[in-house]
């Protein structure tokens, strides 16, 4: 394993010397959605945004699952910690729910969905969610997707949602797969060299399936469910399509992701998410969803 990781006793890895809050709330205010970095590209596709649709469509299925009420036509609140571009805003509030966002900086919003200025709040994100708090506020749903894994105490950060939950509600989490029994397969059999997904300051934190549900358990929460996605890593096996090693590979192996996911979502609704749900029990896929209910 990387020699900058250690374990916590939860089961998650993280890097053993973190950037201060004040550096990460410059960095991610000053450089990230400005500069494109990370998974935020200046324009999309037309097949990335149905990817992105697609998602989201798999998530709320999920949500009207655990949560029958979601399905009528009072619908519900949700707050989206960390909301990056804010698709999730405007799709759930196209979707007749009640919106806010939160996030270090409101360039990606302001670029990708304008309309969703008005419910998004920017500073540091647990100032906001402390102000949140001290408010009173609840929340059907939080939203954290692709957060987790960017904050120094994400134990803290959990712990802390748990009090803006309204009852019988759901945290959302979206993680990379990251250490995962894909990566170490790589690593051990000489397809990759190092471990790639170690990226210090945006990655600080690296979860699989199991220390993800650890990591809830020690926060005051159950997974209720769980889906991975497609296991992009899978391409690393391929001498001809192993992105690490060329970097020239890795924007057609994104465009045959983003193809392959699209065409798995026009089947029925149940079947794909079964199909995910069982990619996450083994341990695959390159991002996990955890659905979370307060215990």
């Amino acid at each position: 394993m990387d020699k900058r990781l250690v374990k916590n006793p939860v089961g998650f890895w993280e890097i053993s010397d973190k950037p201060t809050s004040e550096e990460l709330q410059k960095y991610y205010a000053d450089k990230y959605y400005q500069e494109g970095k990370g998974s935020y590209e200046l324009q999309y596709s037309k097949d990335e945004l149905t990817y992105f649709q697609a998602k989201l469509e798999q998530r709320l299925a999920i949500l009207q699952r655990q949560v029958p009420q979601f399905c009528g036509e009072t619908k519900g609140s949700i707050l989206d910690v960390g909301c990056g571009e804010g698709f999730a805003l405007a799709f759930f509030r196209k979707n007749g729910w009640s919106v806010k966002g939160i996030d270090f900086s409101s360039a990606g919003v302001e670029s990708k969905n304008p309309n969703c200025m008005d419910v998004l709040a920017t500073g540091d994100i647990f100032a906001l969610l402390q102000a949140e708090i001290k408010a009173g506020n609840t929340y059907d749903v939080i939203w954290l997707q692709n957060v987790l894994e960017h904050v120094i105490d994400p134990l803290g950060l959990l712990e802390s949602l748990r009090t803006l939950i309204s009852p019988n509600g759901l945290a959302v989490v979206t993680v990379p797969n990251d250490c995962s029994i894909t990566q170490q397969s790589a690593l051990a059999n000489q397809h990759i060299d190092k471990a790639y997904w170690v990226a210090p300051p945006d990655h600080l934190t690296y979860f699989d399936s199991k220390s993800l549900t650890n990591a809830g358990k020690e926060a005051g929460w159950e997974c209720v469910e769980m889906i991975g996605d497609l296991p992009v890593d899978w391409y690393i096996f391929h001498p001809g399509s192993n992105f690490i090693r060329d970097k020239s590979a890795g924007k057609a192996v994104h465009k045959a992701r983003v193809q392959i996911e699209n065409f798995i979502h026009e089947q029925p609704i149940e079947d794909v998410l079964d199909y995910w749900t069982a990619t996450a029990k083994l341990g695959l896929g390159r991002n996990l969803t955890a659905f979370l209910r307060p215990r």
